[in-house]
């Protein structure tokens, strides 16, 4: 799963926890990266909860889960992307990781 807000992908890290921070923005699980979290008050597009307006939440089968007071609610649907303004959608991103395979395998 890529940035929400600029479209890079998450690496594994050398050693240790990962410096991607994850969250809820309209009902969905999203990942930020290191990147955004310096440049941007990047918990300012995340939903909060409605019991202790945390945004310390997380989304799983249907339901958001407040990780600090442990409210839980129904995810609404999601309407529309929640991606951010610099992230590619999924078919470009297929297209252009085909394209970079199928590049490598020709021969000259």
């Amino acid at each position: 799963m890529p940035c929400y807000r600029c479209g890079a992908r998450q690496t594994d890290p050398a050693r240790g926890a990962s410096p991607w921070r994850r969250g809820v923005r309209a009902d969905r699980q999203v990942l930020v990266c290191p990147g955004c979290q310096a440049v941007h008050d990047w918990t300012a597009e995340l939903d909060r909860c409605a019991s202790c307006g945390s945004a310390v939440l997380v989304c799983r089968l249907g339901e958001v889960e407040c990780r600090d007071c442990g409210h839980v609610r129904e995810a609404d649907s999601p309407a529309g992307d929640v991606s951010g303004p610099g992230a590619p959608g999924l078919s470009e991103e297929v297209a252009e990781a085909l394209e970079r395979v199928l590049k490598k395998g020709r021969v000259p």
